[in-house]
């Protein structure tokens, strides 16, 4: 007994069947990630080290040369790319498409730990080795302005407040803030008051060092009585930085207010982030791999509301940039093709039948068929992006011309006077065979584009199965 004349005979088994490949494919869809195209990136690495004080060729020679050394001999690197800057030097190494990202950072953390050897001993920590991941870039971002506060105190809510609940959001990974000024306790030093007292840059960082710490101090215990020590050690005022003493001999006693400028500030004052001549700092959403951008972007909003309910009267939150609206409209136009393409179809089936039950016959194969897709996507790894939509669309004509190809010759056997029942099992048993093969031959058309080799095989091998 044929597949077809089974699933003739035994309607109630062959509904059951059906029902599960839909169910199957619901469940897969529900799993799946929706972004724009298919995740091509390859492993990338990046090695940062901070130096705080030294100039860029000091980085470059001492730091970024030594470590670009000890990476060149990783086996599988695609390109190494360096930035040597005022304290802080930068690498990033980019992988081949095959090479597995945790691969990558295993040999890359190899490789740095040997080379540290040959770095300066005073950086200010060893080498910093981060797995630079595909989905790494931010899908939205939300300046956070006011006109009453400054980037100090800006950057302190947005971390405090606004990074904290957005971080909870499912599927985020990471929140970053763009601009951010992180208070800081800046020394101005005066060359000729350090020259009148005698004082060099190595006494102030000693006397910083020393006086600026905080260590366990123990307990004191009694007979009835057992007291937990803690000595005060870090500074926390510009009253108590000047306070410091550099210098302490018979003769003089040099304080820090002496030979400099105590100031809390910025950390960072080179770099400046404003709109209007107002100040302003940034919140950026980066996604985690494989998830549905655009439940992140509704939760995201939803957030967002909740935020500005419980928001200061003199700040203001505004959307800077949302990637997922354009997801959202090429998914929508994907899934308006769709059904275009489908309506099309019908309505074609009708002009040459003349009978709106067979025209609308195939719209029994397109959901199986399509939405059974879903879960194999599911199970091979992929994303609902454009080209895997577009496959789909594809793949409409090619399920709905076996339907037409079946329904033809079983209409053409009704016509000639046999019963419903026989004129399906006769009619389709006949081109069994010659629909089998049309589906193979077709198949077999896309079978190239899965075994294609770098990034453009990796763009379309989602498209290909």
């Amino acid at each position: 007994m044929s597949l077809s004349t089974l699933s003739i005979k035994r309607p109630v088994f062959t509904i059951v069947i059906n029902l599960l490949i839909i169910l199957f494919g619901i469940l897969g869809y529900s799993y799946l990630g929706v972004r724009e195209f298919p995740s091509i990136d390859p492993a990338q690495i990046n090695v940062r080290t901070n130096y705080t004080g030294a100039n860029a060729e000091i980085i470059e020679s001492q730091i970024t040369e030594p470590l670009e050394k000890a990476i060149n001999s990783i086996d599988g690197i695609r390109n190494i790319t360096s930035s040597s800057n005022q304290g802080s030097s930068s690498i990033t190494v980019e992988f081949k498409l095959e090479k597995d990202l945790e691969e990558a950072a295993n040999d890359v953390r190899d490789k740095v730990s040997q080379a540290v050897r040959s770095l300066p001993q005073d950086i200010d920590a060893p080498p910093v080795v981060a797995k630079a991941d595909a989905d790494s870039d931010a899908i939205i971002s939300m300046t956070v302005q006011s006109p009453n506060r400054n980037a100090l105190e800006l950057s302190d809510y947005a971390e405090n407040v606004i990074a904290e609940r957005l971080q909870t959001i499912p599927g985020v990974s990471s929140v970053q803030i763009w601009g951010q000024k992180r208070y800081a306790m800046r020394i101005w030093m005066d060359p000729q008051k350090m020259n009148a007292y005698q004082v060099t840059v190595a006494d102030v960082r000693r006397a910083l060092n020393q006086q600026n710490v905080e260590l366990p101090s123990g307990k004191i215990t009694g007979t009835n009585t057992e007291l937990m020590v803690k000595t005060i050690g870090n500074l926390a005022s510009e009253k108590e930085f000047n306070d410091i003493i550099i210098v302490s001999d018979a003769n003089k006693i040099v304080r820090l207010s002496d030979i400099a400028t105590v100031i809390l500030q910025a950390e960072n004052l080179e770099t400046k982030f404003t709109e209007s001549g107002n100040p302003m700092v940034a919140v950026a959403i980066i996604p985690q791999p494989g998830t549905n951008y655009l439940e992140i972007a509704e939760e995201f909003y939803a957030a967002v509301a909740h935020l500005k309910k419980d928001l200061p009267k003199d700040i203001t939150l505004d959307i800077a940039l949302d990637n997922t609206v354009f997801i959202k409209k090429s998914v929508i136009e994907v899934a308006e093709t769709l059904l275009i393409s489908i309506l099309l179809v019908v309505l074609i089936i009708f002009l040459f039948f003349r009978d709106w039950a067979i025209a609308f016959r195939p719209l029994i194969d397109i959901p199986v068929s399509l939405i059974a897709t879903f879960f194999i996507m599911y199970l091979c790894g992929f994303s609902i992006n454009v080209l895997t939509l577009l496959a789909i669309v594809l793949a409409t004509g090619l399920v709905v011309d076996d339907g037409i190809v079946v329904t033809e010759n079983i209409f053409k056997k009704v016509e000639e006077g046999m019963s419903p029942m026989e004129a399906a099992i006769k009619g389709s048993n006949e081109i069994f065979f010659a629909v089998i093969s049309i589906s193979i031959t077709l198949a077999a058309v896309f079978l190239p584009i899965i075994f294609l080799e770098g990034f453009v095989g990796r763009l379309f091998r989602e498209f290909g199965v």
